[in-house]
């Protein structure tokens, strides 16, 4: 079963022997496509990898006799049509069906059955998530519904609010892996309320797998096309009767899909070594603490710019080894505590974040000569630095309390470095931000009558912003300096009524308000490109039901929504000077989705969603490079219908295997269709639809599966994004942008105890 252990805390970092040198900046993303090659990677030792996975599996080979249900069992049992889904969505468990708002839950054995190897794939698994990004490890402008930045401005420019087990971040951290999830929570509309700032659009929340008393876990390892690579483990167990700990670790490497045309070899291979250790601890009398670090390092990384059409084997005219320096690592500490009252649950989490990156950006020779009539490259060297503290104490309802109710106060300080390298145009770009929030929130649902229930919720917030900047010409010796302070406080919350219809069917209609923090580009090139930018508001209305009979054959959850937002945020980026800054824009999202799940036989399950959503700019945007923004235009990159399916089968096709056990045949066949969309807010020219299959089948027997599986079966030729820019040469538009991975096909093992 689910329960509500999703609250934790983690803080990682992969230090190879020089603390504090690598770390990824996850709050960092991208603004404008162009602006938005943010690559990243961290070094790693393949060795330390190595030495990592044997122990794991030394521990595993020890643990291996005692009798167990290994995770991924656990996690399949919950996800299965008719079971009652837990969640926590609301900082507290109660059952996904009666929450006033749409919930998606993709539990772990999905996310390991369909192969999505971070959570950026994962939540585009999930219906109305679109991601706009261009390949770089904390490039991730996410839309839920159509609400999201229409380009990113500034590395906290963000609609959606990551939260792992209860620590919340940038979603530049979306580039993390799925190393031994639970489950995936993408919770739709506002969330400002128990989320706090920049959850316009909505939250994701990521639930990993804790310490338990009981021995358990799994080692898997995958070969395939491409150079892809991939080992990964987990153990944990008691150490006493009343502490545990876990251990998880993996390690990823793939080639790019783009190759250097100077040398025909692929541009990087691409590669992520992760870890998280935890350790739990429970007295038996209602107090217990859970201690996670969790850390990554990613190389090779890149946000590709190609000039379209791409052709049949893409490629960049650049130098060999241009982004070697590519690096990223990220850490996260945390410390959760709980304390059981006869009346109600006390939770402290503390974390602690650390991120640090290099990326360069480049026009290759091919893009440039296009663009400006010169056939050199030219390359933006970025570097940053971030440390972050959250503090989070909050008191809520317990899990069979008649009314549910959790109120809170959360304090963040954070101090980031961004700094710009330009040799070409002479210049450097020195940028440190310092801010700071507190939030105080409660949230109530009180049962009216025994079917209704009407649920309010309130959220005061106050944020504080320092920006100090020294912009540099290495031309002319001088250094314009730079200084600003801002403050805002705001109010969000959300009002719902609830109806049950029948036992596990819900009605439910909520409104809400959410809000996105004003600040300054992180791009901004000088002075007068730092003025800062209005924060965004949005307000949501949204009308919908749940059924998910307990024991049944299917679920099935609808909603029709609508948001207006005021004064999104748009980069303004002129490509004659290269120079940045912010303009803000109204924009109206409306649409319907459904979304389901039926067993069909007793093996065979069906899932599958469908939305609807039309998203149009409201005001008139004038005077940018690569044209003028009307009202009317359509939000970039959000299809107006988009459907995920997936159909999976489990049957014993042999009485006789490993050990005594029978023989099992899995297979599963994921779809996702997009629909064309405008690839640019100026609607310069559209991405085509497109269609991609997923596949594995695979034989199990006794806790041990050897699979086939491939990654776009049928090898459709899709963008990942695009944008139109103004070329100097013809003084038109060309267009720009980058091209998605082609079939991969491999081989993988697995065993579990």
């Amino acid at each position: 079963m689910l329960s509500q252990t999703s609250d934790g805390w983690v803080l990682a970092a992969w230090f190879d022997g020089h603390p504090g040198n690598y770390g990824p900046s996850s709050t960092l993303q991208p603004l404008h496509p162009s602006e938005s090659i943010l690559p990243m990677s961290m070094r790693f030792s393949r060795p330390r990898c190595l030495t990592a996975m044997s122990l794991v599996l030394a521990l595993t080979g020890t643990a291996g006799a005692q009798q167990a249900t290994s995770t991924a069992t656990q996690v399949a049992e919950m996800a299965n049509v008719g079971d009652e889904i837990v969640v926590t969505a609301r900082r507290s468990a109660e059952k996904a069906v009666e929450v006033p708002f749409a919930v998606s839950v993709i539990g772990g054995q999905d996310i390991t059955e369909a192969r999505l190897q971070n959570l950026s794939e994962t939540l585009l698994s999930v219906p109305g998530v679109d991601i706009n990004a261009s390949g770089g490890p904390i490039d991730y402008n996410v839309r839920i519904r159509g609400v999201g930045s229409l380009y990113k401005v500034s590395a906290d420019d963000n609609s959606v609010v990551l939260n792992i087990d209860g620590v919340a971040l940038s979603t530049a951290f979306l580039s993390l892996g799925t190393l031994d999830i639970e489950r995936v929570e993408v919770l739709k509309g506002p969330q400002g309320t128990l989320f706090g700032r920049n959850s316009e659009a909505g939250a994701i929340n990521v639930i990993t797998a804790k310490p338990t008393q009981t021995t358990e876990g799994y080692v898997r390892g995958e070969i395939g096309q491409e150079g892809h690579r991939l080992g990964e483990a987990a153990v944990g167990g008691a150490i006493t009767d009343q502490l545990s700990a876990r251990i998880a670790v993996r390690y990823n490497e793939a080639d790019n899909w783009v190759d250097n045309a100077r040398d025909g070899k692929p541009l990087t291979t691409m590669s992520d070594l992760a870890g998280r250790f935890s350790l739990a601890w429970d007295n038996g009398n209602g107090t217990d603490a859970l201690l996670t670090v969790e850390g990554q390092r990613a190389k090779g990384y890149l946000n590709m710019i190609l000039l379209r059409p791409y052709g049949d084997d893409p490629s960049l005219d650049i130098t060999p080894g241009a982004f070697d320096e590519n690096k990223r690592t990220a850490g996260r500490y945390s410390a959760e505590i709980n304390h059981d009252f006869s009346f109600a649950r006390l939770t402290s989490i503390t974390a602690a974040t650390t991120s640090d990156y290099v990326g360069w950006k480049a026009y290759d020779t091919v893009t440039y000569q296009a663009m400006y009539g010169m056939p050199m490259e030219y390359l933006v060297r970025d570097s940053s630095k971030e440390t972050g503290l959250s503090q989070e104490l909050r008191l809520a309802s317990l899990p069979d309390s008649r009314l549910f109710w959790v109120a809170g106060v959360l304090g963040t300080h954070s101090d980031l470095s961004f700094d710009t390298r330009d040799p070409l145009q002479g210049q450097q770009r020195f940028r440190d931000f310092t801010s700071k929030s507190i939030g105080i929130f409660a949230e109530a649902t009180y049962p009216l009558t025994d079917a209704l229930k009407l649920t309010g919720g309130i959220r005061q917030s106050h944020e504080s912003k320092d920006y100090d900047a020294r912009y540099i010409n290495t031309f002319t010796g001088t250094t314009t300096p730079d200084t600003r302070d801002l403050s805002d406080s705001y109010t969000t919350g959300r009002l719902a009524l609830s109806y049950e219809l029948a036992k596990d069917t819900n009605l439910y209609t909520t409104l809400a308000r959410g809000y996105k923090s004003g600040g300054i580009s992180y791009m901004a090139t000088s002075v007068s490109d730092s003025e800062p930018y209005k924060a965004a508001t949005v307000n949501s209305l949204e009308i919908g039901f749940k059924t998910a009979p307990v024991g049944g054959d299917f679920s099935l959850n609808g909603a029709v929504f609508l948001n207006q937002i005021k004064d999104d945020h748009i980069l303004k980026y002129d490509s004659a000077t290269f120079a940045m800054s912010v303009v803000n824009a109204d924009v109206r999202s409306i649409g319907a989705e459904l979304e389901g799940s039926w067993r069909i036989t007793k093996g065979l399950v069906l899932n599958a969603g469908l939305v609807r959503v039309n998203s149009e700019i409201r005001d008139n945007v004038l005077g940018l490079t690569a044209g003028d923004i009307r009202a009317g235009n359509k939000v970039p990159d959000v299809p107006g219908w988009s459907a995920n399916s997936s159909l999976a089968y489990e049957g014993q096709v042999s009485d006789a295997g490993l050990a005594g056990q029978p023989t099992l045949l899995n297979a599963r066949v994921g779809y996702r269709w997009v629909d064309s969309r405008p690839a640019d807010a100026q609607n310069n020219f559209d991405l085509d639809a497109y269609g991609e299959v997923d596949a594995r089948i695979g034989l199990s027997s006794g806790g041990s599966e050897f699979y086939l599986w491939s990654s776009n079966l049928f090898d459709s030729k899709h963008d990942v994004y695009g944008y139109g820019e103004l070329a100097f040469t013809v003084f038109s538009i060309h267009q720009l942008g980058a091209p998605a991975r082609g079939r991969v096909i491999g081989i993988g093992a697995s065993h579990s105890f």
